[in-house]
């Protein structure tokens, strides 16, 4: 493997959690797998792995972006990355009421709502743990 798609591999567990990579991980099929070398090495491996901005930033750029161009199936999985990337709730809803103005208030609201969604189950599985 290359050593730009180690670092993508590093950043994207990370920014993801080894959970989530490992799931996707044991999803992936020979039929994908060039798709997925191809995301761990540019949107991993050389953007998120930029110290040009940090990864707050980075992760409020992404979810504006999901939201603004309607990619909404990405959002809960980039705002439970928020936990790592030092996103706070309240920077997520400055996020999306910039949307809001300028991409749409219907993308912004719906984005919005698969936030709170996402944040209400986070908050019940770590209660859940807790529990244990």
């Amino acid at each position: 493997m290359s050593d730009r798609f180690e670092t993508g591999a590093r950043v994207r567990r990370n920014i993801l959690g080894d959970e989530h990579v490992d799931r996707a991980e044991s999803n992936k099929t020979a039929f994908d797998a060039p798709f997925q070398t191809l995301i761990t090495e540019s949107a991993w491996g050389t953007v998120w792995a930029s110290d040009g901005i940090s990864d707050r930033e980075r992760s409020m750029l992404t979810l504006a972006l999901l939201a603004a161009l309607g990619n909404f199936e990405e959002i809960p999985m980039h705002i439970r990355a928020t936990e790592r990337t030092g996103t706070s709730k309240s920077d997520v809803l400055e996020t999306f009421q910039h949307v809001a103005i300028y991409a749409g208030v219907p993308r912004a609201n719906h984005a919005l709502k698969l936030a709170k969604d996402t944040y209400a189950e986070m908050e019940t599985e770590q209660r859940s743990q807790a529990s244990r």
